[in-house]
């Protein structure tokens, strides 16, 4: 499970929308929105699709029409610079538009979701800027006084009962209070491409601790056992008969591991693919697979 680089914005994209699953069909997740041809990129955009409605949610209370939200994932940092960035991203955002005010400045909001307090942001908002900041609730702070509505959510502070799992995208978990509330939880939800994606990024960020929680619980043990199984299933659906091959020639245990590894690697790929954006058929095209075995993993 460990891995030099982890896909921390893919699982933040997956945990996004599940923390609004409740008030999905209000709502229309776009990741990495490009704002023009040239590379300047929102990491998600949400844009309410209902009007009138007003979303409940703790970290979806001051949404209004267009929502621009930044994210810094554990090894990065939320800095002055950013917090400029992104206001500009939402400037240009409202600006290039075939007609003036396509965009209402007053629907736009701005975001900036990170995993340890911004300090010296937010001493430079208080102090330099006179900014008025709010703690609306544990590690939701409101920043009044600028061009849009902002909101700094601090991962590492939010309430795990109201974010179950974007409170938890982050390193530092426990055993009995995280990794073993997380597997209960997911064992109901692991045939969905969200959940999947957010808890592969989790364990790999917790490797060691997951690893040792595997070893205390049985569930949790039976539970990733069953991963492997369905990962090894997956790969002989889409194709691992070489590997199998291979394997019968050096000895049947051998072959059994290696189409193992590459049944997990294909359908981890295939996922996030699919989280990504891509089509069926990009994905069957770039693993060089059917667009019927691609269907078959993700319904597994």
């Amino acid at each position: 499970m460990k891995t030099e680089f982890l896909q921390w914005h893919p699982a933040f994209y997956a945990a996004a929308q599940i923390e609004f699953c409740e008030e999905q069909e209000m709502l229309h997740f776009e990741n990495e929105h490009q704002l023009s041809k040239k590379p300047l990129m929102i990491d998600v955009l949400v844009i309410k699709v209902r009007e009138g409605g007003r979303i409940q949610k703790n970290i979806g209370k001051i949404f209004r029409e267009y929502n621009i939200i930044e994210y810094k994932s554990p090894e990065d940092y939320l800095s002055i610079n950013d917090y400029y960035k992104v206001l500009g991203y939402a400037c240009f955002y409202q600006s290039d538009t075939e007609r003036v005010c396509q965009i209402l400045p007053e629907e736009i909001t701005v975001s900036f979701v990170c995993t340890h307090f911004p300090r010296k942001l937010m001493g430079y908002l208080a102090r330099k800027k006179l900014m008025e900041i709010t703690c609306e609730e544990s590690g939701i702070y409101y920043i009044k006084g600028d061009v849009f509505p902002v909101q700094i959510v601090v991962i590492d502070q939010l309430s795990a009962e109201n974010n179950f799992w974007l409170s938890r995208l982050r390193k530092n978990l426990t055993i009995t209070g995280d990794i073993e509330k997380l597997a209960e939880e997911y064992r109901m939800r692991r045939n969905s491409p969200l959940y999947s994606a957010v808890m592969d990024v989790i364990m790999r960020a917790n490797h060691d601790v997951a690893e040792e929680a595997k070893k205390m619980c049985d569930a949790i043990r039976e539970l990733f056992a069953d991963e492997l199984k369905e990962g090894y299933e997956n790969g002989r659906k889409a194709g691992c008969e070489e590997g199998r091959e291979e394997g019968r020639a050096e000895g049947r245990e051998e072959g059994r591991e290696q189409g193992l590894k590459q049944g997990i690697a294909l359908a981890k790929t295939v996922i996030r693919m699919k989280m990504e954006g891509k089509t069926m058929g990009e994905i069957a095209r770039l693993c060089e697979i059917t667009v019927d075995e691609v269907k078959e993993i993700l319904r597994d």
